[in-house]
């Protein structure tokens, strides 16, 4: 039995003969949570209406649990919130969930009040939905997606426009989905410090074209700690840490700053042998890489 839940393969998408999704490819493991990398207009959200059969690809091919046959079938194992979640302003949350578990057949009845205590929104009582915070509303959005059980959740920007305290409580919940019900997750977010706290893989997206699937480990090795170092002269820096401190393991980032990645207790020793070169300091300290950086030293001059 295959423990894939997602399957891409060579996913694109054209509209009036432009391009907005290019041979994208990705394999999202049961049980994870994927982070979809990528600015507005990366082409996140048109990946996730492609999963959803909201619009069909122009090529590529696309599976759930293992298989690329009866996908409809499939997604009725799955939710999904793409945008904004549709809720029912005059109604409360309760209503709002009983009106999806008629539609979605579900027999139940007593899930509405389990859904309401795991998206904290038991209390609500009979206040209605267009009165809540953006916060309520949006782990309302997930409780609806919640509702039947999926094995798998689609969540399109769930945090945002969420206050600090509102992305936290959607965070904790999306955890908890994964961690006690064992929920395949693939999140979408512009947010990269939010993803790089929740996801145990990534998928970096620019302009339509994957630039790189990763997982949580490979990320931290990728982002490990480093001197960051700028003088007046970087070429000449560069020989200098090669001639006279041995130093082979670094990159130059952006022609502007050296990463150096050996010798991290050494930053004296370095900065004297640069200084006695003649060389001008500028920067010269230890730092770690995070999730938004290397997105941005990935993607290099690909967005505006």
């Amino acid at each position: 039995m295959t423990n894939s839940a997602i399957t891409v393969r060579g996913l694109s998408k054209s509209y009036r003969r432009k391009e907005v999704l290019h041979d994208f490819s990705l394999t999202v493991e049961r049980g994870h949570i994927c982070g979809l990398i990528g600015p507005n207009g990366a082409g996140k959200t048109t990946i996730m209406k492609i999963m959803a059969g909201m619009m069909f690809q122009t090529s590529g091919e696309l599976g759930f649990f293992g298989s690329s046959e009866n996908l409809d079938d499939s997604r009725a194992r799955m939710s999904f919130m793409i945008e904004q979640p549709l809720i029912a302003k005059s109604m409360t949350a309760r209503e709002n969930l009983e009106y999806i578990r008629y539609l979605r057949g579900y027999p139940d009845a007593k899930r509405i009040d389990e859904i309401l205590d795991i998206v904290g929104l038991a209390d609500t009582g009979r206040k209605r939905a267009g009165r809540f915070s953006l916060g309520m509303k949006q782990r309302l959005g997930i409780g609806m997606a919640l509702l039947p059980k999926p094995e798998i959740m689609v969540l399109d920007e769930p945090v945002n426009g969420l206050d600090p305290e509102g992305i936290v409580e959607v965070r904790q919940l999306i955890r908890r989905l994964q961690e006690e019900w064992g929920v395949t997750v693939l999140i979408s977010s512009h947010l990269l410090s939010e993803l790089s706290e929740l996801c145990t893989d990534f998928s970096i997206i620019s302009h339509g074209n994957l630039i790189e699937n990763l997982s949580r480990e490979e990320l931290l090795v990728k982002c490990r700690n480093h001197i960051a170092l700028r003088t007046d002269d970087i070429d000449r820096t560069a020989a200098v840490l090669e001639d006279r401190l041995s130093i082979a393991d670094y990159k130059v980032v952006h022609g502007e700053e050296i990463h150096i990645f050996e010798q991290l207790g050494e930053i004296r020793r370095i900065s004297k042998t640069l200084t006695d070169s003649g060389l001008i300091i500028t920067k010269l300290n230890e730092e770690g890489q995070n999730l938004e950086e290397y997105y941005l030293e990935k993607v290099g001059g690909r967005n505006e």
